[in-house]
């Protein structure tokens, strides 16, 4: 090879390299320019937003960029009977203070303030909106604390935080508006009014001390019973000026006769609803008191059933029902609060047993996967497989199937049919989960609902609920709060697409 060839060769390899070393160079060099530019033109939207945020604060407006197409100009507050209109005020003149504390209130809510209940919004979206009347003390009594003989029932199923409401409604009476009178504890639900049997409590700050610590209602609660004569003539006897209501909608339409019945009479009788339903089916509140605390009981039984699942060969699956009767909002929250579970079975979503959408595939694949698998199934589910009940409890309920039996038949036989055994562990962990003391943010919730409903009563409204609605609470009447419940889980909503997310089961 001649030094003419090698020289050349060179120039080459050396044109080469520096063909790359000036293309890295160059590339560095516009990355560099397109940082410093990108930096520049952040600092400058920083110095326009501050700019402008200030120009909005001097005229008294937020920050932010301003929507076009977006308007809520007819707001319509959903309206509460007010003993005002129909009996004279008994309290007049009487500042409203924390008695016992001897303070006044921060804060007194006026008359039109209001909660919307429509806070999401789009462009073209409606304009109008429905608010509801904003919870809390307020300046002018209706009612003479002097006066004042108070009863509360408790009806229908047990639920976490049932004696925190008792307590915090007997220690607003007593403490924030230092009632005279009396207050009642209705023994065993709407037939306590009547029933010899059951004679009512009397309920003090000092009786109910304690009971928030332990589960259950201190007063019992039971299911029908309601007499509207011998309830009225309760109220009569015993002068009760304000009903203290705890229970689900059923119990609620109850208490809005007991409302409507002491209109018709001329009694001076505020009504007032706590909700209450452990599978939080009362429509328009964000949540039940209590539900948040069954979520997390049920945590011990699915962390069972995957244990069991995992140490019992071969292909083991754990299956747990949950309460749910026509919403699966339990079983739907402790899935996702537990992020261990391959299969949830709702009310709401039709259960496909076997094809391309089967939940028994579905079962069958992840047990190959992992060597076991978790189900978690709500009561109420599978009626489209199972038939509806014609046989209805005390409150009118239907009788529900025995699904979760059904369960673990059908992924044996599944199993079988495959070539294989299944070792299938059923556990039902049911009224465990309900009759535990409220964990600390129910029970931060049964105060503010307790406290709430006192502060209703004193002002004078009637035939209401209180309950927390887009985080803030508020009263509604009780026919708005009936009328859509029990509420159910939207199929297609974004908590039914969590589940699918975390169980990667099929969307039947």
């Amino acid at each position: 090879m001649g030094a003419s060839s090698i020289d050349s060769k060179s120039a080459l390899i050396a044109g080469g390299v520096g063909a790359v070393v000036t293309y890295y160079l160059s590339k560095r060099h516009f990355e560099k320019k397109i940082i410093q530019l990108r930096k520049e033109k952040y600092d400058r939207d920083q110095k326009e937003r501050t700019a402008q945020n200030a120009t909005r604060q001097n005229s008294g407006l937020p920050n932010g960029v301003k929507l076009e197409g977006f308007q809520s100009d007819n707001v319509y507050l959903q309206d509460l009977e007010h003993l005002g209109k129909y009996f004279a005020s008994e309290g007049d003149g009487i500042d409203n203070v924390m008695v016992r504390a001897n303070c006044e209130y921060n804060k007194l809510i006026g008359p039109q303030e209001c909660i919307l209940a429509n806070i999401r919004r789009g462009p073209g979206d409606s304009t109008v909106t429905r608010a509801f009347v904003r919870a809390g003390p307020r300046k002018d009594l209706h009612f003479n604390p002097k006066t004042v003989n108070a009863a509360i029932v408790t009806c229908g199923g047990l639920c976490p935080g049932l004696n925190n409401v008792i307590r915090e409604i007997t220690r607003s009476l007593f403490y924030l508006y230092g009632i005279q009178g009396k207050c009642y504890g209705i023994v065993g639900g709407y037939g306590g009014f009547y029933d010899p049997k059951t004679p009512p409590i009397e309920l003090t700050p000092d009786t109910v001390r304690h009971i928030h610590n332990k589960g259950g209602t201190m007063l019992g609660s039971s299911r029908g019973g309601f007499d509207i004569d011998k309830i009225v003539d309760f109220i009569k006897k015993k002068n009760i000026r304000q009903l203290y209501v705890i229970g689900g909608d059923g119990t609620h339409r109850g208490a809005f006769k007991i409302h409507e019945t002491c209109m018709e009479l001329g009694l001076h009788v505020a009504v007032a609803g706590i909700p209450k339903t452990i599978d939080n089916d009362v429509d328009y509140i964000d949540r039940s008191f209590g539900f948040i605390t069954s979520v997390e009981q049920a945590q011990s039984a699915i962390h069972a059933a995957k244990t069991e699942a995992m140490c019992n060969l071969p292909n083991g699956i754990g299956i747990v029902k949950l309460m749910g009767r026509s919403s699966g909002y339990i079983a739907a929250h402790a899935t996702l609060g537990s992020g261990d579970v391959d299969l949830c079975l709702v009310p709401e979503v039709p259960i496909v047993l076997d094809g391309e959408k089967g939940c028994l595939p579905h079962l069958w694949n992840r047990v190959k996967q992992k060597g076991y698998a978790v189900v978690v199934v709500a009561e109420g589910a599978g009626e489209e497989l199972l038939g509806e009940s014609t046989e209805t409890d005390a409150s009118g309920n239907k009788k529900l199937p025995m699904i979760g039996e059904f369960l673990k038949s059908e992924i044996g036989k599944y199993f079988k049919s495959k070539g294989e055994e299944a070792t299938v562990k059923y556990i039902d962990p049911s009224y465990m989960i309900r009759s535990v003391p409220a964990n600390a943010t129910d029970s931060l919730y049964c105060m503010q609902l307790g406290q709430n409903a006192v502060h209703g009563t004193m002002a004078g409204y009637t035939g209401f609920s209180v309950g927390l609605l887009n985080n803030k609470m508020c009263f509604l009447p009780i026919p708005e709060l009936v009328a859509t419940s029990p509420r159910q889980m939207d199929a297609r909503g974004r908590t039914w697409e969590r589940i699918l997310g975390v169980t990667r089961q099929p969307n039947t």
